[in-house]
């Protein structure tokens, strides 16, 4: 049993015989491990169920947890810790996410997956990282208010306001770091390039009025995944375990009876090989004529006095700080002339500068916030305030920035600063309705 920390245990439960496999349910950001209680009585009969919640999330503690790969290791450390070692796998988006996690990272551990609005990326990093902006600003209220029509069908929502108005309050009473941290961890997620790697039998499964992440991203993975089958539950909308119980509950039990990998054994090296299940009528996915998406083998850059090339690093850093928006646009303009500048900058500023250990991205955001003023660079200004934003200021700081810019650089730069961050704030912080 590996050694473990407060904050790297999860928050769980177990439902059934203690005989029986266990059958792990991961919830999706923003909800509960009550999301799953309508299919725990039928799932107890054969297995026994464990569920967890999302740090800060129902109650749980609030040690926030910024990478899928992170919240994997702490759902291991957890299972560990309760002589779990070998298990089956039902996850729903986020939750989705930890269980494809584990099946590339630890497929030793995993007996059987189902993935559940689920998504090989999760639409993309501006989008989640714009929701962590909202909710740092206003609170999770917003979301909250907003989260059944992303979550249910409007027939469902009208007709079920007692779980309609339950699902705002599971949101609003979440921890708002971790739910930010949590957005990071979606954010950062893509395992487009990895579908083929995933080795253990995998149920996909998706509402059909999946708005979110929907059949197009459930046939991504099933087209990707070797050992896989598509399931579209009808009338159901993201939150489809909520919303059609009764037919999520009987495709995870026909999948889960027929499709349990055996264990690896350790003294041959090798997998026993079943008889061939009798396979349930899951939806037929039409075969795929080539590849999902090519993915291009990253250029050779060359190296200065030993050392890696920055570039690499540098975008990266770049588009976490900028979005993915502003950096292509930038790529995108740039022609003979201007190239070799976006390569100096990427480079430089972002692989050099930016990455250096010596102060957080707050910080550096201060400072960079602070030079502009001083420079009078109202168009860098602007999408500096968007990354000052990004990388966790709040609008008060920012504020407070630009009055200290005011003593040390002019009233008149800082008025004309305030005016485009004033601009700015107001765009990213004000919620969708």
């Amino acid at each position: 049993m590996s050694e473990s920390t407060p904050s790297s245990i999860l928050q769980y439960r177990f439902d059934g015989p203690e005989e029986a496999p266990v059958l792990i349910l991961g919830p999706s950001l923003g909800t509960t491990w009550h999301m799953w209680d309508r299919q725990i009585p039928e799932l107890t009969k054969q297995w026994r169920i464990f569920r967890f919640d999302l740090p800060g999330h129902g109650g749980a503690p609030a040690y926030p947890g910024g990478s899928v790969t992170e919240l994997a290791a702490r759902l291991l450390a957890t299972l560990d810790a309760v002589g779990v070692q070998r298990f089956g796998y039902a996850g729903c988006a986020l939750g989705g996410a930890i269980g494809a996690e584990l099946a590339l990272r630890h497929p030793e551990r995993l007996a059987s997956l189902a993935l559940i609005a689920a998504s090989p990326r999760f639409g993309t990093a501006d989008e989640f990282r714009q929701r962590g902006v909202i909710v740092r600003t206003n609170g999770l209220d917003p979301i909250a208010r907003t989260s059944p029509d992303r979550w249910f069908t409007g027939g469902f929502a009208a007709a079920q306001p007692a779980i309609t108005e339950w699902a705002v309050q599971m949101v609003r009473t979440t921890d708002p770091g971790c739910y930010i941290a949590a957005c990071e961890a979606l954010a950062s997620f893509d395992v487009r390039a990895e579908l083929g790697r995933i080795g253990v039998p995998t149920l996909v499964l998706v509402g059909s009025d999946d708005q979110v992440t929907g059949p197009a991203e459930a046939r991504t993975l099933v087209a990707g995944i070797p050992d896989a089958r598509l399931a579209v539950v009808p009338g159901a909308s993201h939150l489809v375990p909520v919303e059609q119980p009764a037919a999520v509950t009987d495709l995870l039990v026909r999948h889960f009876s027929t499709a349990w990998q055996p264990a690896y054994d350790s003294t041959t090296g090798q997998v026993a090989i079943p008889a061939a299940p009798v396979k349930p009528a899951l939806a037929a996915v039409p075969p795929q004529t080539g590849p999902v998406a090519e993915i291009a083998p990253a250029a050779a850059q060359p190296e200065a006095l030993g050392r890696p090339d920055p570039y690499d690093a540098g975008l990266k850093v770049r588009r976490e700080v900028l979005g993915d928006a502003h950096v292509d646009r930038a790529l995108a303009s740039a022609d003979e002339f201007s190239g070799d500048f976006q390569e100096f900058i990427t480079r430089y500023a972002w692989g050099e500068i930016w990455n250096r250990p010596g102060l957080d991205r707050r910080s550096r955001s201060c400072v960079t916030l602070t030079a502009l003023v001083a420079g009078g660079h109202q168009d860098e200004l602007a999408f500096h305030t968007r990354a000052a934003l990004r990388n966790g200021l709040t609008p008060n700081e920012i504020k407070e920035v630009l009055l200290q810019a005011a003593v040390y650089c002019g009233v008149p730069a800082a008025n004309s600063a305030f005016r485009v961050a004033q601009q700015v704030i107001r765009e990213e912080t004000t919620p969708e309705e």
